[in-house]
């Protein structure tokens, strides 16, 4: 019955169900979580100014 006679089909599943659980626990822990920029935000402000010097230019 489902392959169950070997020892290591059972870790294969079991692994397989604790890795969604662990997945599903960690999306409902981090679902509202407001989204940061990946990018330090003095990096970003120093980007965005070369952005509009290079827009300014062409």
């Amino acid at each position: 019955m489902l392959g169950l006679h070997d020892p290591w089909i059972v870790l294969v599943y079991l692994l397989c169900i604790g890795s969604t659980l662990l997945c599903v626990i960690y999306g409902l822990i981090n679902w509202n979580r407001g989204g940061e920029p990946m990018i330090p935000k003095n990096k970003f402000v120093e980007w965005e100014k070369e952005e509009e010097d290079l827009e300014e230019k062409s």
